[in-house]
């Protein structure tokens, strides 16, 4: 009997030991992983839903599940929660990159955090507090706007423009970078000698909506011009309002110095009649059209955008670098040496200046991260 029962435990000490290393291998299994993204939709943030409609198509839905926010985010941010949490429900998603990263998305960070304590999160163009999102997401990324706010000025300034106007609401100016970069605007069109005007428009997701916000481009900036005349630059601080403002600002002969999110296809395709069927992600071929067709409006010279379309490098960025974290290629979740490198590869070998975020009262933010393009 003593033997039997020895026996006994013998075996179910080797079915346990085989169940454990069982565990370890599927564990360790880098094949088996999912990356979900979150973009806004077209009418709000075409350029990060193509991006993530591009790598779906590239990976397939095997690897790649996607999501939107709504378009009145700001209000509905329980269903940009839900959508987040919808995602991370499939265990098999180990990692979440979240462009762009509006308000709500530190609470679905943390809603997620409560059951998936593992999940790798990736936040582009980060709208709430940056040491808020810092401290929940793994890696958080943004455009240089602070940089930016020398550097549009003196091509504004290269293009010929005597006055600037800069376009935006208060939800826009509650964010830090935002607010930041309007003071440096203010700051370097007084060094720079050229006048500086606010202008408030409509929140596309308040009551009038994107339509609104559009409508009220139309119809204002002609009105612009004919107050401070054609050497006028303007720039907007938000996506949707940017397709209305390029056409508007070509058929007017003003200067548009780029897009809040710099990039050839954010606004110009739509505003200019480029079509872009076959033509995605080459940046070559989206720049030479829009030179044809501002040379169309007799306005060469006095518009232009980065050329690296930068809210697509982020998205398509962040999941390559999930792609190398779950297969086990990162030193760590957060490796900057493969993180730089895939920035320089997606931005077609060019060099993409990154620099850390610095708070007022956190100090150094060493997983945040400003992107600078040529």
């Amino acid at each position: 009997m003593k033997r039997i029962l020895s026996l006994l435990l013998i075996i179910s000490m080797v079915l346990m030991t085989t169940g454990c290393r069982s565990n370890v291998a599927t564990s360790g299994d880098s094949s088996k992983y999912k990356i979900g993204i979150v973009t806004g939709t077209v009418s709000q943030g075409e350029e990060e839903y193509q991006a993530a409609q591009q790598i779906l198509d590239e990976y397939g839905s095997d690897k790649i599940v996607t999501a939107t926010y709504p378009d009145n985010f700001s209000t509905e941010t329980e269903a940009t929660i839900a959508q987040v949490v919808g995602l991370a429900s499939d265990k098999d998603v180990k990692a979440i990159v979240f462009v762009q990263a509006v308000p709500g998305t530190a609470a679905a960070i943390d809603k997620v955090r409560e059951t998936r304590p593992d999940m790798l999160f990736i936040c582009g163009v980060v709208a709430e507090d940056p040491a808020t999102v810092a401290s929940k997401a793994d890696i958080c990324l943004l455009v240089d706007e602070i940089s930016m706010g020398r550097s549009v000025i003196e091509q504004a300034v290269k293009q010929g423009a005597k006055t600037f106007v800069h376009i935006s609401f208060a939800r826009h100016l509650s964010y830090a970078t935002i607010a930041a970069r309007r003071e440096l605007f203010v700051k370097n069109c007084e060094e720079l000698g050229i006048e500086y005007v606010e202008a408030t428009a409509p929140d596309p997701t308040g009551d009038a909506g994107v339509s609104g916000a559009q409508q009220w481009i139309i119809e204002n900036i002609p009105e612009y011009v004919k107050q401070y005349g054609k050497d006028t630059a303007f720039f907007s601080t938000n996506c949707s309002m940017q397709e209305p403002l390029i056409r508007t600002i070509a058929q007017e002969n003003a200067i548009f110095p780029q897009q809040c999110c710099p990039s050839p296809y954010h606004g110009y395709p739509a505003a200019m009649g480029i079509d872009v069927a076959g033509h995605e992600g080459d940046v070559d071929y989206m720049l030479n059209s829009i030179t044809s067709k501002v040379a169309e409006y007799g306005n060469t010279g006095r518009m232009s955008t980065w050329n690296v379309a930068v809210n697509m490098l982020m998205v398509k960025s962040s999941v390559k670098y999930a792609i190398e974290y779950c297969e086990g290629r990162t030193n760590g979740t957060v490796d900057e040496e493969v993180l730089f490198k895939i920035f320089n590869e997606e931005a077609g070998g060019q060099e993409v200046k990154v620099s850390n975020y610095v708070d007022e009262t956190k100090g150094t933010l060493d997983n945040f991260y400003l992107l600078l393009c040529p």
